[in-house]
C-alpha cells in the first residue's frame, strides 16, 4: 500500500509550473462560480469545498490536469433566471444521473463513434473562441488606466506572449499574485473583518415544482454540451495533449456523472470537465494531476477557512487579469482544429463553430453534423464534374 502511494505520488509533479498551470481554469470558474453564489444564493463554502475535493479525485485519478468546471448552460440559465438553491440542485443531479446512465450502459462510447473527429475540432474550436471572445469583453469592459485595466491587461498579455516558449514558466501563478497584491492596494477593506470558518454543506430536497423547473430548464439544454465538450472533446484534447494516455470516454463520462449525483444535493455546484480549462490549465504548464491535486486543495482550505466571506475576494479580483486568463484558455483550446486542413474537414469544422458563436453547442453540432453527413454523400456518390480529373472532383 506504501509503494503503491509513493509511486502513485512520484508520478505526479509537484513544482510551480504545475501550481501555474492549475490557475489556467480561473478565469473560467470565478465568474460563474462567482454568479451562482452572488446571484442565486448559493453556499460559496459547499461550492468550493466540493469543487475541490473533486479536483483532488480527478487529479489523482486521472493524473491528468483535468479541469472542474461549472456546468456552463446550468449556470447561464439560473444567472438569467434567477434560479433558486433547489431548482440548480435538481437540474445537476439531473443531468449527472442521464450522463452516469449513458456511462455505465456504455452507450457513450456509440455517441463518440458516431461524431465526425471534424464535428468535434468544430466544437473545440467554438467553444475556444467563444472563451476568448468573454475574456476579451472583460478586460474591455474596464477602465484604459487604473490597477484594474486594459493597460495591465496588456501588460500581463506580453509577459505571456514573451514566455511562451519558456519551458514550464508559471505565468498564471504571476497573473494571480499580481491580482491579488493589486486587491490589496486597492481595495484593501475587501480582506478586514472576514469572520472564519464555514457551517458545512446543507441537504437539499427540491420541491416539485422546482424538479420541473431545474430539469426542464437547466438538465435537457446541459446534457447535450455535457456529452459534446466535457465527455468527447475533453477527451479528444486529452489525446492530443498526452499521446497514448488519452482519456477514454467512458471513465470521463462516469466521473461526471458521479460528481453530480453525488453532491448536487448536498449543495454543491453543477460540476463537469470542461476541454477549455484541460486547455488552458496545459497552457499554463500543468502537465499532470498534481496540479489540480493542489488546486482543490486549495480550494478546501479557502471554503472551510472563509466560508462565505470568500466571495467578496472572488467578486472583486481584477477583470482584467481574470479575461486575459480565459483568452488565452480559449486559444489553447481552438488551436487543435488546425488539423483540419482539407477542404471538407474544413468546411465541418467551420459550420460547428460557427453554430456554437451564433448560437450554442447544440446549434453547432447539429450544423456539423448534417455538413458532414451531406459532405460524406456528395464525396461518396456524386459523380466528378465535367471537365475535371476525378482526382480534383472534390477539391
Amino acid at each position: 500500500m506504501t509503494t503503491w502511494l509513493y509511486r502513485r505520488l512520484a508520478a505526479m509533479r509537484w513544482d510551480l509550473a504545475e501550481l501555474s498551470g492549475a490557475l489556467g481554469d480561473l478565469g473560467t470558474f470565478i465568474p460563474l462560480a462567482v454568479s451562482l453564489i452572488v446571484v442565486c444564493g448559493m453556499d460559496v463554502g459547499a461550492v468550493l469545498v466540493f469543487a475541490g475535493l473533486f479536483n483532488v479525485i480527478t487529479g489523482w485519478v486521472f493524473n491528468q490536469p483535468v479541469p472542474v468546471q461549472p456546468m456552463k448552460a446550468i449556470a447561464a440559465v439560473a444567472v438569467a433566471e434567477g434560479l433558486a438553491p433547489g431548482e440548480i440542485a435538481a437540474a445537476g443531479f439531473g443531468a449527472g444521473l442521464v450522463v452516469l446512465a449513458l456511462a455505465l450502459t456504455g452507450l457513450v462510447t456509440v455517441v463518440e463513434r458516431s461524431v465526425p473527429r471534424p464535428v468535434v475540432r468544430g466544437i473545440q474550436l467554438g467553444v475556444g473562441l467563444k472563451l476568448a471572445t468573454k475574456g476579451l469583453e472583460m478586460v474591455l469592459g474596464v477602465e484604459w488606466w487604473g490597477a484594474d485595466s486594459r493597460l495591465v491587461a496588456l501588460i500581463g498579455a506580453v509577459m505571456v506572449l514573451a514566455t511562451a516558449r519558456v519551458r514550464r514558466f508559471p505565468s498564471a501563478l504571476i497573473l494571480l499574485v499580481a491580482g491579488l497584491v493589486l486587491l490589496v492596494f486597492e481595495q484593501p477593506e475587501v480582506f478586514s473583518g472576514t469572520p472564519l470558518g464555514w457551517a458545512g454543506p446543507t441537504w437539499i430536497w427540491p420541491t416539485l415544482e422546482q424538479w420541473r423547473v431545474g430539469i426542464l430548464q437547466g438538465a435537457v439544454p446541459q446534457i447535450p454540451l455535457t456529452l459534446l465538450n466535457s465527455v468527447i472533446a475533453v477527451c479528444a484534447l486529452s489525446s492530443d495533449l498526452f499521446p497514448g494516455r488519452g482519456i477514454r470516454t467512458r471513465p470521463m463520462a462516469i466521473s461526471v456523472g458521479l460528481m453530480n449525483v453525488a453532491a448536487c444535493l448536498f449543495g454543491a455546484m453543477p460540476a463537469c470537465h470542461g476541454s477549455g480549462g484541460l486547455a488552458g490549465q496545459y497552457r499554463f504548464g500543468a502537465r499532470s494531476g498534481g496540479s489540480v491535486v493542489m488546486l482543490g486543495l486549495a480550494k478546501i482550505a479557502v471554503g472551510l477557512m472563509f466560508g462565505t466571506a470568500a466571495v467578496a475576494v472572488l467578486v472583486a479580483f481584477p477583470a482584467s487579469l481574470l479575461g486575459l486568463l480565459l483568452v488565452f484558455a480559449g486559444l489553447e483550446l481552438a488551436l487543435p482544429a488546425r488539423d483540419c486542413v482539407e477542404r471538407d474537414a474544413f468546411f465541418i469544422a467551420a459550420a460547428t463553430a460557427g453554430g456554437i458563436l451564433a448560437a450554442n453547442t447544440l446549434v453547432g453540432f447539429l450544423l456539423g453534423l448534417v455538413a458532414a453527413l451531406i459532405l460524406t454523400r456528395v464525396g461518396r456518390d456524386g459523380p466528378p464534374e465535367q471537365g475535371v480529373p476525378p482526382s480534383r472532383a472534390n477539391r
